[in-house]
C-alpha cells in the first residue's frame, strides 16, 4: 500500500510568517501584552504553538510505562479506579452510602473510621461490601495501627486472605501538622510509627498503601498548581528519607505510598499538572536508587476541587467537577474521586452521590476515556505546559530541600507562607472578578435562595492558633461572597421578605445603557438585592422620579460616557440625599459627578467584594 503525505499540495507556513500575519492584524498593539497569557504560576503561555516549540523537550520520545512516566504508568489502556469517599461520622449511614456506591459502579470506597474502635463496629462499617471486589480506603482514623488490626480480624473472621484485598489508609503526619499546627507527637515519633506500620502490615496486606502524601491539602488551602507539585515532591522525599533511614526498603516504601492531588477547573493546566507530577516524582525517587524501576512510578489519586465549589447556583459544581474529572482522566490519574456537588452546604445523599459517581462512569463507559493512553501526547500546547510547570516546580522542590526538607519547612512556616500568599492572590482576583466563580461573583441567579438549604457552616473554621507553628486554613473561594448574600437572605427573613432595591436608571445610547445595566445587575446580584430594570427614560429627571417612586435604596446611572454629564445634571438634583447614587462606568474625572451627589463608581476594575461589603454595612441595619 502506497503511503502519501496528506496536504502535500499546501506549502508549509513558517513561524515567522505566522508572526508577520499576527503583527499585521494587531495594528501596532504589543504582541506580548495583547496575546501572551501570564499564568498565576509565573510563566507565560503563548497564543499559539508549533512543532518548533517541542525542540529540546527530552521526555517526548519515552513510551507509556517507561521512565519518567510522563505518558502514564500503563501500557495497554488508560483505566483508572473509580473511587468514592464518604467522610460521614455515622457508621451505619457511611456503610449504607458506600454499599450503594459499590453496587452501582464505584470500584473502591473511602470510609470514615474515626469512630470504629471494635470489631463489631468494623463489621457494621463493611457490612454488605465485597472487600475482594471493592477497594477499601480507611479515612480519618485516630489510630491506624488499631484500624488495620481490626480489619485483619474482620478478614480472618470471614476467611479472606489479605492478599485478596486492596486499598489504603490516609496516614499522613505532615498533612496533620499543616492542618493542626503540630505533629501527633513529633515528626520523628510519627515516622517511627510509620515504620512500624510498614513492618507489621506490608506483608499482611500486600496491596494496601500505608502512607499518603496529601498534597490536596495545599490545593484546598488556595495553593497554585506549581506550588502544589513542588511541595508534594519535597513532602514525598521527606517520607522516603525518613523511612529508609529507619530500615524500610525504598522499593517497599514506594509500593505502599500514594500521592493525593487536588484537581481544579483550569482544564489544560490540570492535564499538564498530572503529567508533570509523574515526571518529577520519577526523578525524585530515582535519587534513592530503587532496585525496581516501577518504584519510580507515582500512584496518583486525583480528587475534584472543593475550593471552587459554591453554595449558590450549586448545580454549576457538577460542571466544574466534570471538567476536573476529564483533566484527571486525560492526564492519566490512577484513581479519581469526584466530590458531591452539594458538599459545600450539606452531607451527601443518594442523589448527589449517584451524580458524582456517574460523572466518572460516563467518561469510561460512554466516552471511552479509559481506552486511550496519554491522548494529549504530542500536543504542542500541553507538552510545553508540562515542561514549563516541571521547570518551575523543580525549582521550588530544590528550594524546600535547601531549607532542610519539608518537615523543617513546615515547622519554620516556609510552606504556610507560600500557600497563604497564593490564597491571598486568589482572593484578590476573586474580589476583582479577574477570577470568576459563576453564580457567585459573576452571573448570579438573581432569584435564588439557599439559606433554608444550609446544613453546614459556609465559612470554614480558621486555622488553629497558639500551636507549635502556623497551620493552614482549608476554605472555599466563594465563602466571602456567599456570606454577604446570606446576610441579605437573613435580613429579608426578618423584614417580611423585603430586600434592598437597586433601580437602573437607563438613558441614551441603547447599546451602552443595556451593557451597563447588565453589568450592574451582575454586580449587585451578587448580594441578592432586588434589581429593577427599565427600558429607558426620555430624560434624567423622568428616570429620577421613577426611581424615587420605586423606593429603591440605590439608583444606578446607566448610559454612555458621552451622555453621563447630561444624565447626572438632570437626575442627581432630584435623587441627592434620597437614594444612594451610583455611576456605572469609569469616569475620566469623578469630581464633577461627586459634586452632584454620585457616591460610588462601579466598573470592571472595581474591587467588587469590598464595594459590596460597604453597601451591606450601610443598608442592612
Amino acid at each position: 500500500m502506497k503511503r502519501e503525505k496528506l496536504f502535500s499540495e499546501f506549502a508549509p507556513v513558517s513561524t515567522q510568517e505566522w508572526m508577520e500575519a499576527i503583527t499585521k492584524d494587531l495594528k501596532g498593539a504589543d504582541f506580548n501584552k495583547k496575546l501572551v497569557w501570564r499564568t498565576a504560576e509565573g510563566f507565560s503561555v503563548e497564543p499559539f504553538y508549533r512543532a518548533d516549540n517541542l525542540e529540546g523537550l527530552d521526555f517526548l520520545n519515552e513510551k507509556p510505562g517507561e521512565f519518567p512516566f510522563v505518558r502514564g504508568g500503563k501500557t495497554e489502556n488508560n483505566d483508572w479506579e473509580v473511587r468514592q469517599d464518604f467522610r460521614i461520622d455515622d457508621i451505619n449511614r457511611c456503610n449504607a452510602l458506600a454499599r450503594e456506591a459499590a453496587a452501582k459502579g464505584a470500584e473502591s470506597v473511602g470510609l470514615n473510621c474515626a469512630k470504629v474502635e471494635t470489631l463489631a463496629q468494623m463489621e457494621s462499617l463493611l457490612q454488605g461490601i465485597d472487600v475482594c471486589r471493592t477497594g477499601i480506603h480507611f479515612l480519618q482514623s485516630k489510630n491506624y495501627g488499631k484500624t488495620l488490626d481490626l480489619f485483619l480480624q474482620y478478614l480472618k473472621a470471614h476467611d479472606i486472605k489479605g492478599e485478596n484485598v486492596y486499598g489504603s489508609i490516609d496516614f499522613d503526619p505532615l498533612a496533620y501538622a499543616l492542618l493542626h499546627g503540630e505533629f501527633y507527637q513529633s515528626f520523628s515519633a510519627n515516622m517511627d510509627e510509620a515504620a512500624e506500620l510498614f513492618k507489621k502490615f506490608a506483608q499482611a496486606l500486600p496491596k494496601f498503601r500505608l502512607l499518603n502524601v496529601g498534597a490536596r491539602t495545599l490545593h484546598e488551602a488556595g495553593c497554585y498548581n506549581v506550588r502544589e507539585i513542588g511541595l508534594a515532591l519535597s513532602w514525598g522525599c521527606e517520607y522516603l528519607a525518613a523511612l529508609t533511614d529507619r530500615g524500610v526498603d525504598v522499593d517497599t516504601v514506594c509500593a505502599r505510598m500514594g500521592l493525593h492531588i487536588g484537581i481544579g477547573s483550569d482544564y489544560f493546566i490540570q492535564i499538564a499538572k498530572m503529567r508533570t507530577v509523574r515526571l518529577l516524582w520519577a526523578h525524585m525517587v530515582h535519587g534513592f536508587a530503587p532496585k525496581n524501576p516501577q518504584s519510580e512510578k507515582a500512584f496518583v489519586h486525583a480528587e475534584s476541587s472543593l475550593w471552587n465549589q459554591s453554595v449558590y447556583d450549586p448545580y454549576v459544581n457538577m460542571l466544574r467537577s466534570t471538567t476536573e474529572t476529564m483533566s484527571a482522566a486525560i492526564g492519566g490519574a490512577d484513581s479519581i474521586c469526584v466530590n458531591d456537588f452539594s458538599d459545600a452546604f450539606r452531607a451527601p445523599d443518594e442523589f448527589s452521590a449517584r451524580i458524582a459517581r456517574n460523572q466518572q462512569i460516563i467518561l469510561k463507559e460512554e466516552s471511552f476515556f479509559n481506552r486511550i493512553i496519554d491522548p494529549s501526547a504530542g500536543s504542542y500546547y500541553i507538552e510545553n505546559l508540562t515542561a514549563k510547570m516541571a521547570e518551575e516546580a523543580w525549582k521550588l522542590f530544590l528550594e524546600a530541600e535547601e531549607q532542610g526538607g519539608f518537615a523543617a519547612c513546615v515547622e519554620k512556616g516556609f510552606v504556610q507562607e507560600r500557600v497563604e500568599a497564593d490564597a491571598a492572590k486568589r482572593n484578590e482576583d476573586l474580589a476583582k472578578r479577574k477570577l470568576v466563580l459563576t453564580g457567585v461573583n459573576q452571573f448570579p441567579n438573581l432569584g435564588e435562595k439557599e439559606l433554608e438549604n444550609l446544613q453546614k457552616e459556609i465559612c470554614a473554621a480558621g486555622a488553629p492558633a497558639g500551636k507549635a507553628f502556623a497551620a493552614l486554613r482549608m476554605y472555599r473561594g466563594a465563602e466571602a461572597f456567599e456570606a454577604l448574600r446570606l446576610q441579605t437572605e437573613k435580613f429579608a427573613a426578618e423584614h417580611n421578605g423585603k430586600r434592598p432595591k437597586v433601580f437602573l436608571l437607563t438613558y441614551g445610547n441603547l447599546a451602552m445603557r443595556k451593557a451597563r445595566a447588565g453589568f450592574t445587575s451582575n454586580f449587585f446580584g451578587c448580594l441578592g438585592y432586588e434589581i429593577i430594570d427599565n427600558a429607558g427614560f426620555e430624560n434624567g429627571e423622568q428616570g429620577a422620579q421613577a426611581a424615587l417612586q420605586s423606593g429603591a435604596e440605590i439608583t444606578v446611572l446607566c448610559s454612555s460616557d458621552e451622555e453621563y454629564a447630561d444624565l447626572a445634571a438632570q437626575a442627581c438634583p432630584v435623587l441627592k440625599g434620597k437614594t444612594c447614587i451610583v455611576y456605572a462606568g469609569a469616569a475620566a474625572d469623578e469630581e464633577p459627578f461627586r459634586a452632584l451627589g454620585v457616591e460610588c463608581f462601579i466598573h470592571v476594575r472595581s474591587n467588587v467584594l469590598e464595594t459590596l461589603q460597604k453597601f451591606q454595612k450601610t443598608l442592612l441595619k
